[in-house]
C-alpha cells in the first residue's frame, strides 16, 4: 500500500525519527541515503522516502509491500501521528463526537 503524509519538519528529522521508531517493531534497516530508507522484517518490507514539497512543507511517502490494511500499515499510520506530535507539541488527537 501508498501512504503519504505532509509535514513541516524537515527531511533530517523525518529520517532520524523513522531510524528511531521502526526498529523498535523489529523491522530492521536495509538500505537508506540522505532522502530515503528501506526497513524489512516479518512484518514486511517498507520503504520510505521523503522530499521538499511546496517550500517549507516534506513530503513522506511510504510503500509498503502488503495487501489491505496489514500490521505494517497501521504502523506506518503511527509512525505518522508520532510526527504530528514532533511537529506540534500542543496538539491532542480527540474523538470527534
Amino acid at each position: 500500500m501508498r501512504h503519504f503524509h505532509r509535514t513541516t519538519l524537515a527531511p533530517d528529522a523525518v529520517l532520524s525519527t523513522a531510524d528511531q521508531f521502526f526498529p523498535s517493531l523489529g523491522l530492521a534497516r536495509q538500505t537508506g541515503d540522505t532522502r530515503a530508507r528501506s526497513f524489512a522484517g516479518v512484518l514486511g518490507t517498507m520503504e520510505l522516502t521523503v522530499r521538499m514539497d511546496g517550500g517549507h512543507y516534506t513530503l513522506v511517502e511510504a510503500h509498503t509491500d502488503q495487501v489491505g490494511e496489514s500490521r505494517i500499515d497501521k504502523n506506518v499510520k503511527k509512525f505518522f501521528v508520532a510526527l504530528h506530535r514532533t511537529a506540534d507539541p500542543r496538539h491532542r488527537i480527540e474523538a470527534g463526537y
